[in-house]
């Protein structure tokens, strides 16, 4: 085991990896692609000439100045430049180039946590050695100036950092803070924190001790990160548009050249092939240099087939409650009392005062939008003074720019989540928000008093966050992702005194670091073995979406605990060779060069958990060959112990192991065999190695899946998917508004001819307002293609979270100026130049807040009002999603002029 990092401080960084990020591009005449070409060559050979050298092949010599973006040549070989599509396709047939692929813009996604699992103010540490240790933090920047990062008491850097503090003006690193870099080119000069995601992120792996740490008096405490005495380094690549691919890839290619022992980085999007992921490859070449990245699973669940960090050398985190909630109440003046969240600081003192619901607040809005309090419905005068009532959690913004004293929202499907307010406001469940509508409209005084929100210990925890991705693993099916589970909703930390928390859920596990401090010499793949393995068990059914079954693909291995990590007993190591090895059998070949007669399958893959894909209703029988190295006592002897369930057999192959020495290795097989499960099962075992005083499980014979589909193809899909996308009734009234027209969305894949991909339902009679409908049925398996419809009055959409790539459109719409909201004094049918601008301002507005579009640009078409938006379709959107008041067309790429 090589490496120097300690168990107690990689346990850090997991609780830290919880934030996540999602993509979008904007479609130019020529985007940045990222050209990766392997591992560092010989020293002495300058990759940034060679880059150039490739580059002018490909554009000529005229064309290359302008073209380079980034050279990484420090940790591993690629660059990133501009190229046209023909470009690219000249430059990925190259030989000594392995890949070339977009780069994307992906989107960022405490006190009480370490006590709950069990690493309190008086849990053992190494002050010495947890010195020693470097966290590289990859995010938004850092607020320097934070009492969390003071280096009071602190020495010099270790000798080991090669780092620098490139902070920008006004930026000033220390003993603790030792080194700062900014990527985000043409935005800012600085890697100072001007979001606060990268400042709580760093606090949360490696913050001091903060005495009376509360946020506006909620949840005091002594704040600390989760090995205090820890070194950070901050990477900043994010800012309020996001982060793009090649400036994660370059922060990567520094953290890893710089001496960091532990990479956290809380960003991700949808899934994709590791040769076009950045994380994976920048985690991959860390692994080679003995480091291990921590990263979140992703906020978009709990739809299944939405976990984003599949690489098998990530640690890929999932998000849990623990035993502090944030609620606060609203009381009617019937005397009900209901509980909501958010994270609000106001205070009415009890007063009461007039309630109002934003249907009755408008005079300029249709009710349906005005009940949704939609951008510039609220009439001012309507609600100053009151607290409007708005059947959609985003109508807190129109509220506040209305100027509402206060408001109330509903929060469906997100009930576990507090969001920090702007005003007095409570977020409460659908069954809540009717009692308060029922209340208006029963006397004709309504008045209600919102409460200051209050921190109360939750016994039901750890249950596994909503917005916490779910498996299963989209990529390589028989890798169960997320890996394991740490604390993710309501964690307090330092945040960037420039803005204000939106929301809470906040977490990364980062016990990982702490480990590292305990074991300075293991290498990646140890620790995380030793976290998995001695994680708690969770119990599905108190989990969120307990009708799927969704088990570990929710929680992974279990919860984090982060004490019984020092001591393992056992750990699953893995090498670099052992990674390419598993992905030759899938034939993913750009890490290694890969034998002609490569045999296996991911099973063989010396991985903590074992999980397989089956055929439905046929018998099976998978096998895990495995090898642990002992860690714990010199003469030991380990004995097997197999739970499981009736519907399958577990046989282990030796099932007794006897060590006479330290790392000495051992192998064994796990061979797990049915009759046949039905379809969508899932069959959860444990295996347990004990030697009396060790009680390891080899982190699960878990989540034995039978897939819906019955060919060896469609097993190794991207996941389940169905001919045809209903909404129910009542979400359709949730999600849709009046005056609907048919819209038909039809999403491409690059590079694919979308006639070789479906038969399309070429009908254009719009459907009744409460019918939704595919107009598509897929001929291929969804990992080739994946397509959406809309059928509605103004934009309701809805799609499965797993998809593989960007999809690239165009949208026109006209605008409706009878329907939308436009500034007073405007009139006409059609659209004068200041109308167009307003609502088109609106409309993106609404299409960036439902995670459709970013980076969007649009341009007036003259006429009529026509407008085109063009930019890069959001490939990890969900659910029900609207954009108001507008015709949309959408035209595949290589239709362009």
């Amino acid at each position: 085991m090589s490496s120097s990092i300690s168990i107690y401080q990689i346990l850090v960084v997991l609780l830290v990896a919880l934030h996540t990020i999602y993509c979008g591009a904007t479609d130019k005449a020529k985007d940045v692609y990222i050209v990766y070409m392997g591992s560092q060559v010989e020293d002495g050979y300058s990759l940034t000439s060679h880059h150039l050298s490739i580059l002018q092949e490909v554009l000529g010599e005229s064309g290359t100045s302008n073209s380079m973006v980034r050279s990484y040549s420090r940790s591993f070989n690629a660059f990133a430049a501009r190229l046209s599509d023909e470009e690219q396709q000249r430059m990925a047939s190259k030989k000594e180039v392995l890949s070339v692929f977009p780069s994307r813009k992906l989107q960022l996604q405490t006190t009480r946590s370490w006590d709950f699992m069990g690493l309190n103010n008086t849990a053992k540490r190494i002050p010495t050695i947890e010195s020693n240790v470097i966290v590289g933090v990859i995010d938004s920047g850092i607020w320097p100036e934070s009492e969390s990062f003071s280096d009071e008491g602190y020495g010099p850097p270790p000798k080991k950092w090669k780092g620098t503090c490139a902070g920008g003006t006004n930026f000033t690193c220390n003993n603790k803070l030792i080194g700062a870099r900014d990527y985000t080119l043409g935005e800012s000069t600085s890697a100072r924190d001007e979001i606060g995601h990268g400042t709580h992120t760093a606090s949360t792996a490696a913050g001091n001790k903060v005495p009376g740490a509360s946020f506006n008096g909620l949840a005091e405490g002594i704040a600390r990160g989760g090995v205090p005495s820890a070194r950070i380094a901050a990477y900043k690549v994010c800012s309020q548009d996001g982060c793009t691919d090649h400036d994660i890839l370059a922060a990567f290619d520094d953290a890893i050249a710089d001496g960091v022992d532990l990479i956290t980085i809380s960003v991700g999007g949808s899934a994709r092939p590791f040769e076009e992921d950045t994380i994976a490859i920048g985690s991959f070449h860390a692994m080679e240099k003995g480091i291990l990245t921590v990263n979140s699973a992703g906020n978009n669940g709990p739809t299944a087939y939405t976990v984003s960090s599949l690489a098998p050398w990530l640690f890929s985190i999932a998000a849990s409650s623990f035993d502090r909630k944030i609620i606060n109440k609203v009381v009617l003046a019937n005397g009900k009392t209901l509980i909501g969240n958010a994270v609000n600081s106001f205070t009415l003192n009890g007063t009461k005062f007039p309630l109002v619901y934003g249907k009755d607040a408008s005079n300029s809005c249709s009710d349906d939008a005005a009940r949704f309090c939609t951008p510039f419905c609220l009439d001012s005068n309507l609600v100053k003074g009151k607290i409007v009532v708005c059947d959609l959690g985003s109508g807190l913004g129109e509220a506040t720019r209305a100027g509402a004293l206060g408001a109330i929202t509903i929060n469906k499907g997100r009930e576990d989540v507090s969001f920090v307010v702007p005003l007095p406001a409570s977020a409460l469940t659908v069954n809540n928000l009717d009692v308060v509508k029922s209340f208006i409209n029963s006397t004709r005084n309504p008045q209600a008093s919102i409460l200051k929100s209050v921190a109360i210990k939750d016994t039901t925890a750890p249950i596994v966050a909503s917005f916490s991705s779910r498996g299963p693993n989209s990529i390589v099916a028989d890798i169960l992702k997320p890996d394991i589970t740490a604390p993710g909703i309501d964690i307090l930390a330092a945040f960037s005194p420039d803005v204000s928390p939106s929301n809470v859920p906040r977490a990364q596990d980062k016990s990982c670091l702490s480990l590292k401090t305990f074991h300075p010499d293991w290498s990646p793949s140890a620790i995380k073995s030793a976290l998995m393995t001695t994680a708690w068990p969770m119990n599905a059914t108190k989990q969120v979406d307990v009708e799927n079954g969704e088990g570990e693909f929710a929680f992974g291995v279990g919860h984090i605990d982060p004490l019984k990590a020092i001591e393992p007993g056992l750990v699953y190591e893995t090498s670099k060779e052992d990674y390419i090895k598993m992905l030759c059998s899938i034939q993913v070949s750009f890490f290694g060069t890969c034998p002609k007669d490569v045999r296996g399958s991911p099973k063989d893959l010396n991985y903590p958990s074992m999980q397989a894909l089956v055929e439905s209703k046929d018998s099976f029988t998978a096998e895990f060959p495995r090898t642990v190295t002992n860690v714990g006592h010199s003469k030991s002897t380990y004995k097997a112990k197999v739970i499981t369930d009736s519907q399958i057999n577990v046989s282990v192959k030796p099932n007794t192991l006897s060590f006479e020495s330290l790392g000495e290795k051992k192998s064994f097989v796990v061979t797990v065999s049915g009759k046949g499960l039905p379809a969508n099962a899932r069959v959860s075992a444990s295996l347990v190695w004990s030697d009396g005083t060790h009680n390891r499980k080899a982190a699960g014979t878990q989540a034995l899946v039978s897939p819906v589909s019955k060919t060896a193809e469609d097993s190794q899909s991207v996941g389940p998917m169905r001919s045809e996308f209903k909404l129910t009734e009542e979400e359709l009234h949730v999600c849709c508004w009046q005056n609907l027209y048919y819209v038909l969305l039809l999403l491409k894949r690059r590079e694919a001819a979308a006639s070789n991909l479906l038969q399309r339902d070429k009908s254009t009679k719009p459907p009744n307002s409460h019918s939704f409908h595919s107009l598509f049925q897929l001929s291929t398996p969804p990992e080739t293609i994946i397509s959406s419809t809309v059928h509605a009055a103004d934009f309701c959409i809805t799609s499965p979270r797993s998809l593989r790539t960007a999809w690239e459109v165009k949208i026109l719409w006209r605008i409706h100026t009878t329907s939308i909201p436009v500034p007073k004094g405007t009139q006409g049918v059609a659209p004068t130049a200041q109308t167009r601008e307003e609502a088109t301002l609106l409309m993106l507005t609404r299409l960036e807040e439902c995670g459709l579009v970013e980076g969007s640009q649009f341009r007036d078409l003259g006429g009529h009002g026509l407008l085109s938006l063009s930019g890069e379709l959001n490939d990890g959107f969900m659910g029900a999603k609207h954009v108001r008041h507008v015709d949309i067309t959408i035209h595949e790429k290589e239709q362009e002029q």
